[in-house]
This record gives structure tokens, sequence and C-alpha cells, in this order.
């Protein structure tokens, strides 16, 4: 039974695979923090989900927010979770005895969006070639920006696991101030925390109240104006990381996912018109279709765990082809 399990600032998600690839078990468990908190979150979702399927975990794989060493399973920096940094495959492979995988939750979440956008869950990574989209990026849209590569069907991280970083690329440099320093960047436009800031009026969910004044018609002409400017940013900002994505990797769909796209076609209606207009006066951006590559990933797919298990899967075999 493969385990995977999405790590999340206020959630942790935990799916198990049956020997066919067949998604048997799923929970969700509220994420403790810090380096003990973590380690017991995800403890305590594997011991729940291998309860509910009466089996025991072969592999675990681990999807979580924060930058990954390459080729270890040391994950840093990983702010929301209140982890500075933290050996998590050494530490969980210890205590359960299988093996581990740790990767960042977009890239994870790429893979899974990959696998679930071919509605063929692999029974062995082997065949993940076979079954999921030649060229695909997952376009996380949440408190900030960044993507994950799939080619070939399997995922892309780069010869120092950066494939996809694009969240701190700047694309308006008379843009907002981002937080890493520079002046427009894509996260500075798109980016929720970003985007709160900038409005600066209370809200639970203040990217959906700004498109909510933006089509408002009692409120007053500055604040109706700010939120249309801000909600044009959003739509530039992610209609920047489209064009990103398919210039560079020239994939053939770009999923997008996250928090934002709660929107729906709010969001990706305004963004697809964006992308056309940039073709008008662009007869090779017009060749590409760049409004016809988006695609939203599927509300409660629980993604990141799905590719985390596959990748826990990879590592499982890496271990028994070298031992």
């Amino acid at each position: 039974m493969r385990v995977g399990l999405d790590v999340g600032g206020t959630k942790t998600e935990a799916v198990a695979l049956d020997g066919a690839g067949t998604v048997i078990a799923r929970v969700r468990r509220p994420t403790a923090l810090g380096p003990d908190g973590v380690i017991a979150s995800i403890h305590a979702a594997v011991d729940e989900v291998s309860a509910r399927t009466g089996g025991r975990a072969t592999s675990v794989g681990i999807g979580m927010p924060g930058q990954i060493v390459p080729g270890s399973g040391i994950i840093s920096h990983a702010v929301n979770l209140g982890v500075r940094s933290l050996d998590v495959a050494a530490v969980v492979g210890t205590a359960l005895g299988v093996p581990v995988d740790v990767e960042n939750d977009v890239k994870a979440a790429a893979l899974g969006a990959a696998v679930l956008r071919s509605a063929v869950v692999p029974a062995t990574t082997a065949t993940a070639t076979a079954t999921v989209t030649p060229g695909l990026a997952y376009l996380n849209l949440g408190t900030g920006v960044a993507a994950g590569l799939v080619t070939g069907g399997a995922l892309w991280r780069g010869s120092r696991g950066a494939a996809g970083e694009i969240g701190h690329l700047s694309v308006d440099p008379a843009g907002p101030r981002c937080r890493c320093g520079q002046r427009g960047c894509i996260e500075a436009l798109a980016g929720g925390r970003a985007v709160a800031e900038r409005w600066g009026r209370p809200a639970v969910l203040p990217v959906a109240d700004v498109f909510d004044c933006a089509d408002g018609t009692d409120l007053d002409g500055p604040v109706r104006a700010r939120a249309r400017e801000l909600r044009e940013d959003v739509v530039r900002g992610v209609a920047a990381a489209v064009r990103v994505l398919v210039l560079t990797a020239d994939v053939d769909v770009v999923v997008l996912g996250g928090g934002l796209t709660a929107l729906g076609d709010r969001l990706v209606a305004p963004v697809r018109a964006a992308l056309r207009r940039s073709g008008e006066t662009s007869p090779f951006l017009r060749s590409l279709h760049l409004d016809e590559r988006i695609e939203l990933l599927p509300a409660g797919s629980p993604a990141a765990a799905l590719g985390a298990a596959l990748l826990g899967a990879e590592r499982g075999e890496e271990v028994l082809t070298v031992g």
C-alpha cells in the first residue's frame, strides 16, 4: 500500500493507493506546527489511513511547502509550518521502516494533476509515462505563486530543484514592490498575500472580496476603481505565468490550482481574454493558442497527496533496486 501526504499549514491530507493504483482511503487532519508537531501530524495521518484500510504502508511520499535539498528528504524554510530545517525522510523513515520521499508540495501536485487529468492512476511508477499528459504545468495560485512541470510523464525539478519557481519573475519593472525586493513580480501581482496587503480591507477571503467589489455597484467610486485595478493585476499576473510556462516548456496544458481558483470562471475567463489580446498583435503568440491551454484542477482533488504517493513509490523502487 502506497501512502501519500500533503502537509499544509492548516491541514494534512493523506491518501492510500492499492496495488492497482486505486485510491482506497483518504483522510484529513489538522497540522500541528513546529518540527515535532509536523512529524506527529505525519505519523497520525499514516496511522489513520492505515487503520481505515487495514493495511501497512510499503512506501510513503510527503509533499510539503518549502525548499527541498535535491536528492534528500530535508525540508528548509517551511515558514508556514514553523520549520527552519528538518530531515523529514530520515525521521519518518526510521520510525516507519519504509522508504520515504519528500518533495515540494507544488511539484508533487503537478505530478498528481497530470495523473488525475489522464483519469488513470498508474499501478506502478514505471507505467506513469504511458498514462499522463506528455507536457503539463501545474500553476498554484495561493498565498504565493509557483509551478511544477511534468514532461514525458516525469516530474522535472531542474538541476537545483528550482524548475517552476516563477513567482519571482518580474513582468513589470514599474509594478508593485514584491517581498523578494523586486518590483512587478508575478507573485506581487497575483499572489493572495500580496493582493491582501495591497487591498488593505479586512476580509476572510481578500482576493474574492476584491473581485466582488470590482463587480459591485454599491461602493463609492474610488473603492470600486481600486478593486478593479487589483483585479486587473491578478489577471495579468496569471496570464504572464501561463505565457512563461508555455514559452519556456511548451507544455500541452497549464492546470490552475490553489485557493484563488475557487473564483472559477470569474478568474479563468478574463485570463483567457488577456491571452487572446496578447495574440492580436503577434501572429506567433496567436499560433500558440495560449488561451486554450488552461484548465482548472477539479475542486477537492487530492493532487499533491496523490503525486507524493507516486514519488514515494519511486523511492521504494530505487531502494529495492540498489539493495
